[in-house]
């Protein structure tokens, strides 16, 4: 029997395993000029794609809205609850130094020993083989355990473990609004509860020059949710009320709910960026603004990317054209 003609009788429950070779994803950008390597790369081309057709996936959708929520779905945000559980057993100890509370180290510890477990959960047994490399993404995605930081490079981590999920065929085309409105919506709130337990330091931050000490991805998929909203108006985010009765709906919104709880002080003073962004007359300008913005300052920044690792989901070899 051809081939072909055995494949296209398998149902999906008992899909034949990819024929992939798993690898444990190592790092490849190594010096600056390594990055016209990255920008070339079919990793870059994938990574940018899925960012893109999430950002279209949830254009003009509320959080609260109706979506498909799938079983590997539900089985990711158990994943995260564990990881959340695990923040509230392992308390911060007492330390001369206020920031980078070294319990972190120890939540960690354990994260780093049961990331495979807790993936192979996630996945199906005949994908059992690629575990260990998606898991890597997994454990590069909660901050350093060295340094105590949390940035950007980090949140890409996180998109590139549901981007290689989406690669395996765990995660599927109708599953967008819940990979960003659950799972990753629900990976915000942990590495919030991650920087504020351990009070983190922020990762490469620029201070007032950056756009958020600590993510990017919510701007970009919540300016995107707020596109051609009937009376919302980018001007509209730094005013406290307007912030406090939407939030719940939009994932922009939560975002600047959370700095200003984190930081004293005006709004314009403590995120210039986003007090800049507020200007914009509409939510489709800020946000390929921020897509743009996203590029030149994550993806093509060598102190981000030199730790971003390459395997064979996510691959360093040059787009096929």
């Amino acid at each position: 029997m051809a081939e072909s003609e055995r494949r296209a009788g398998t149902s999906e429950e008992v899909a034949p395993p990819l024929q992939q070779n798993f690898m444990i994803p190592k790092k490849e950008i190594n010096m600056v000029s390594d990055m016209a390597k990255w920008k070339r790369s079919q990793a870059y081309a994938d990574y940018m794609g899925f960012i893109l057709t999430l950002n279209e996936g949830v254009r003009g959708k509320k959080l609260t809205c109706e979506y498909k929520v799938s079983e590997p779905i539900e089985k990711l945000v158990a994943l995260l609850n564990t990881l959340d559980r695990w923040i509230d057993e392992t308390p911060p100890v007492d330390q001369p130094s206020r920031f980078g509370n070294k319990a972190f180290r120890t939540w960690y510890a354990k994260l780093d020993q049961e990331a495979e477990k807790l993936v192979a959960t996630v996945i199906p047994k005949h994908l059992a083989d690629a575990a260990p490399e998606v898991a890597v993404y997994l454990k590069e995605s909660v901050g350093n355990s060295t340094r105590i930081d949390y940035g950007t490079g980090h949140e890409a981590a996180f998109a590139a473990f549901l981007c290689c999920l989406c690669k395996i065929g765990v995660l599927r085309v109708d599953d967008q609004m819940a990979i960003v409105f659950k799972v990753f919506n629900r990976y915000l709130e942990v590495m919030r509860k991650l920087q504020k337990t351990y009070r983190m330091e922020p990762a490469g931050s620029q201070g007032v020059w950056g756009l958020d000490d600590f993510q990017f991805l919510p701007f970009i998929w919540g300016s995107s949710q707020l596109i051609d909203h009937p009376n919302l108006e980018p001007r509209h985010f730094v005013d406290e009320k307007v912030v406090n009765e939407n939030h719940k709906d939009f994932m922009f919104l939560e975002c600047i709910l959370f700095i200003t709880e984190m930081k004293t002080g005006p709004f314009a003073e403590h995120s210039n960026q986003l007090w800049n962004i507020s200007a914009v007359p509409s939510w489709s300008k800020v946000n390929q603004g921020l897509i743009r913005m996203y590029k030149a300052e994550c993806l093509e920044k060598f102190p981000v990317i030199q730790h971003f690792k390459f395997g064979s989901l996510l691959p360093i070899q040059p787009v096929m054209s």
